[in-house]
């Protein structure tokens, strides 16, 4: 069974309405499935109740029900695709997200039920959770997970959120000349760095970009434009 998963960049796109420009691909992806399984872990300053109604009142057309609410949310997971159930994870903080899936064992359910087939969507932090590790995520390191080690649904890293934008007279470093610190020291792993209001889609083994902006791979020195719906297969994990 292949993986099937949505890894949007993020929640909103400009000024547009909460999950607005995300709900063609969630259609798209979805189907005819109408009941959502959310996880809120990655929510800090919202508590999680009212994370998952957020998202209810965003996606009316869908069921939503709350990761954090079953006594055993490992067989929950587990059970999701028997109950033709979409796994969504939300954005937040990334650290505090892997922390908690840590913290209830459930990094393992969850990759098994990625790969049995389940349904998954992420956002954000939700995305930033499929590649090999969180190392490239944009948040801060507010808590501190045992690994950094994430589910590993792609052979790579991802920056959801990318812009290289600099306001004048700034004097931090570029998002740019953040990832070339990522990829100097690790020159052998990419960095698909994906635009607000675009999104990475894995399903019948083959991964694809999709929106209409373009994204780019970073790796060792090179920086690498990618155009939407081109093929980026070649990181899938294998």
């Amino acid at each position: 069974m292949h993986p099937q998963v949505l890894m949007l960049s993020s929640s909103r796109q400009g000024n547009e309405d909460y999950l607005e420009h995300a709900k063609p691909f969630i259609f798209a992806h979805l189907g005819d499935c109408k009941d959502l399984l959310f996880v809120p872990y990655a929510g800090v300053t919202t508590a999680w109740d009212d994370y998952c109604e957020k998202v209810a009142n965003a996606l009316p057309e869908f069921t939503v029900t709350g990761l954090h609410t079953f006594a055993d949310p490992a067989e929950a997971l587990a059970q999701a695709y028997e109950k033709k159930q979409a796994i969504v994870v939300g954005g937040g903080n990334t650290f505090n997200l892997l922390h908690s899936l840590y913290a209830r064992g459930l990094l393992e359910p969850l990759k098994q039920a990625i790969a049995k087939g389940t349904a998954y969507i992420g956002w954000s932090a939700g995305s930033n959770i499929c590649g090999r590790s969180i190392k490239t995520t944009n948040d801060m390191p507010i808590v501190q997970p045992p690994s950094f080690n994430a589910l590993g649904v792609l052979n790579c890293q991802l920056n959801p959120h990318y812009s290289n934008y600099a306001p004048a007279g700034h004097n931090g470093e570029t998002r740019d000349q953040r990832l070339a610190e990522f990829t100097t020291l690790n020159p052998d792993v990419a960095v698909l760095a994906i635009a607000e209001g675009t999104a990475l889609r894995l399903t019948d083994g083959r991964l694809t970009l999709v929106g209409d902006k373009e994204g780019f791979v970073f790796c060792g020195t090179e920086k690498r434009t990618v155009q939407p719906t081109a093929d980026l297969s070649q990181y899938i994990s294998q």
